[in-house]
């Protein structure tokens, strides 16, 4: 066993026995490495990717290489999702290099961390016009003991491009209004959007949750084809391959343009972050469809990754019994062998399986042929019903068990706003309970959030992401609950917030002030398939800035929209959660506040899409909304200017919308 067998990460502990002499991110393999005067080999991955197995398979059981990397490195395994402020830096080194990174992600460094050399995947010998990873060991360990010179250079030089790319841009005008704003977004959304199967760019396409809320909220206000866009998208979505016909959920991505065939690994991210998206697309259409998939992707949440502790696991892999998706496959002959051949000859017909396949070997991911007819009728659902028990059989995905404070912070605040609108009482059980797991387990006892927990223990520093999340579902919990303690913890997050991570310049940074120097202190300046930290940040802060008055949250959300400066429309789809921020700070909040106990009207106010709706009711927050408020009923208000108070539920949403009519006007074009 290597130095890896009492590590949090399961990915870390998959690779504790390897041959190769693996150490954890740490002081203690660079002071190795200086001790022995070598370089670093620093392999970088996480327990969902297959690519990350694969070279595991190929490169770090072969005791050939294995002996290579011990005599010649000193070899430190990372797990990116416990570590991304480790992960941003090598991954940004290897951009740098080849304009292009991902995972696995393999960097040569020298001993105090600095990249000089590094690519993804590796086979183990040449092929496919891929140099072997072998012979790449050779190559650098002849570099390093005869041209150490041009190895420091290619480190310093290496480093400084890292540090350029992971520093903001300087900012250029300040943007223009949020009209502008979002005749920007949704003219560049439509020049990359795919017209006939949704979604934006070439294959492989990953679901843009980001881009598809602003199109929502440029829907809202009065972008016809911007709901139109959000709408196929979905659809297509929730048709495809990508989408769990029979459990719910989401693949990480599908490989081809019409989301058919996904690399079928399950991010805890991605199911919150849709589920937002459909919870919204049903608040703002009514459709069943959206409805059913919002309760299924929730459902898989909640009955799969759901820890027996309380937490939400961070993902399930692509790969069971030795191959790629199988425990997701189906053929004709296993639908019959479940539901018999009529049934089975219903259940294919629905879900697209055919003698040919459209995998390999035969073999069909499930999908819905006939795009956006989604609702099954009773015989199928039936079908349903049966083939995914007869699908529990078999040998499931292998799962990351580790919880993150990010993700469980994002699928906390999705189950908050879903259980507002809806108000289905088990998602407001599990928001408040997966609240107090985090408040109780990934916290030290100073208050300082970490972003790792496994087995009752938690690690490492809590990193920008991981605040900013906190404080938006602490915030969404206080207005579901109407309990004032989740919004003065809330604001308590907001200030570390700031304290930690916050830039002169109104960016943030990845790590704390009080975190472990890295070569690079990374900054996250655009928007992924997950938002960006600050982008998060700016909205969250804003948010909880208009609920409390609190002067510090408006400031650090207003600093960061200005630095984005004219990025903001020069390149909505880098930064599409910022605009969001924008607009909202531009346009101001809709605040509803309820006096006296009238759940009600909370439930009324909380059930439409209202995007720049806050909420406030029950115990009195730290709030200036509720000073004065002495009448019972519910006070609709905007930049100050309320309406009289509705006792009546039904008058809320005309209350509502007619805030949302004067935004319209703002925002006309």
């Amino acid at each position: 066993m290597n130095h890896l067998g009492g590590e949090l990460s399961p990915y870390l502990r998959q690779h504790r026995d390897n041959p190769v002499d693996w150490y954890p991110w740490g002081s203690a393999a660079f002071a190795r490495a200086r001790d022995l005067g070598r370089p670093v080999f620093i392999s970088i991955g996480y327990s969902a990717c297959h690519w990350c197995h694969v070279m595991a398979h190929e490169s770090f059981e072969d005791v050939a290489i294995a002996r290579r990397l011990n005599d010649g490195f000193v070899a430190v395994k990372v797990d990116r999702e416990e570590r991304p402020d480790v992960d941003a830096v090598y991954l940004g080194s290897v951009q740098a290099l080849t304009g292009q990174a991902g995972w696995p992600l393999s960097v040569f460094a020298t001993p105090e961390g600095r990249p000089f050399f590094g690519g993804t995947y590796f086979p183990p010998r040449a092929a496919h016009g891929l140099p072997g990873f072998a012979e790449v060991l050779d190559a650098v360990a002849d570099a390093w003991s005869n041209r150490r010179a041009e190895i420091e250079k290619n480190a310093t030089e290496l480093t400084a491009a890292v540090q350029a790319s992971l520093a903001p841009a300087i900012p250029g005008a300040l943007a223009p209004g949020a009209a502008a704003l979002l005749d920007a977004a949704v003219e560049q959304f439509a020049a990359g959007h795919d017209a006939d199967y949704g979604g934006f760019g070439r294959a492989p396409k990953f679901p843009q949750a980001p881009m598809l809320e602003l199109l929502w909220r440029a829907a809202e206000l009065g972008r016809p084809r911007a709901a139109e866009m959000a709408a196929l998208t979905l659809e297509a979505m929730a048709s495809g391959g990508i989408y769990d016909h029979l459990g719910g959920g989401f693949a990480r991505y599908s490989t081809d343009r019409r989301w058919l065939v996904p690399h079928f690994e399950k991010m805890a991210y991605d199911q919150a972050a849709l589920s937002r998206c459909y919870l919204h697309a049903w608040q703002i259409t009514g459709d069943a469809r959206w409805r059913q998939v919002l309760d299924e992707t929730l459902g898989y949440v909640l009955g799969v990754l759901r820890d027996p502790s309380g937490g939400i696991r961070s993902s399930e892999d692509a790969d069971s019994e030795g191959a790629e998706g199988r425990f997701y496959l189906w053929t004709p002959d296993e639908l019959a062998a479940v539901l018999g051949a009529a049934r089975g000859s219903v259940a294919a017909g629905w879900f697209g399986v055919t003698a040919a396949g459209n995998f390999e070997d035969g073999y069909s991911v499930l999908h819905r042929p006939v795009r956006g007819d989604l609702v099954r009728p009773p015989e199928v659902e039936r079908c349903r019903a049966e083939l995914y028990r007869a699908r529990a059989g078999r040998v499931r995905p292998a799962m990351d068990d580790k919880v993150i404070t990010e993700w469980n912070a994002v699928t906390c605040s999705v189950l908050a706003e879903a259980a507002a609108a809806t108000g289905e009482a088990a998602w407001r059980t599990a928001a408040v309970e997966l609240g107090e797991f985090l408040l109780a387990n990934l916290r030290r006892p100073d208050g300082r959030w970490l972003r790792v927990w496994q087995s009752g223990r938690a690690a490492h520093l809590a990193v920008a992401a991981d605040y900013a999340w906190v404080v938006d579902a602490l915030t969404r919990l206080g207005e579901l609950t109407g309990v004032g303690r989740y919004t003065v913890e809330a604001l308590g997050a907001a200030h570390d917030l700031i304290r930690l991570f916050s830039a002169e310049d109104g960016s943030w940074y990845t790590t704390g002030n009080d975190a472990e120097a890295l070569v690079v202190r990374p900054r996250q300046v655009s928007d992924g398939v997950t938002p960006a930290a600050g982008s998060v940040a700016a909205f969250a802060l804003a948010r909880l800035g208009a609920i409390t008055g609190d002067a510090a949250c408006v400031d650090g959300a207003a600093r960061t929209v200005a630095a984005a400066g004219s990025a903001l429309v020069e390149s909505p789809l880098a930064c599409a959660h910022l605009v969001e921020a924008a607009i909202f700070l531009e346009l101001g909040a809709i605040e509803v506040v309820v006096v006296g106990d009238r759940a009600d009207l909370v439930a009324a106010a909380s059930a439409g899409y209202v995007p720049a709706r806050v909420l406030v009711w029950g115990e009195s927050p730290p709030s200036p909304l509720v000073v004065g408020r002495e009448v019972a009923g519910a006070y609709v208000c905007r930049r100050g200017v309320c309406h009289a108070p509705v006792t009546d539920p039904a008058a809320i949403p005309g209350a509502i919308d007619r805030m949302v009519t004067e935004a319209q006007a703002m925002t006309a074009t």
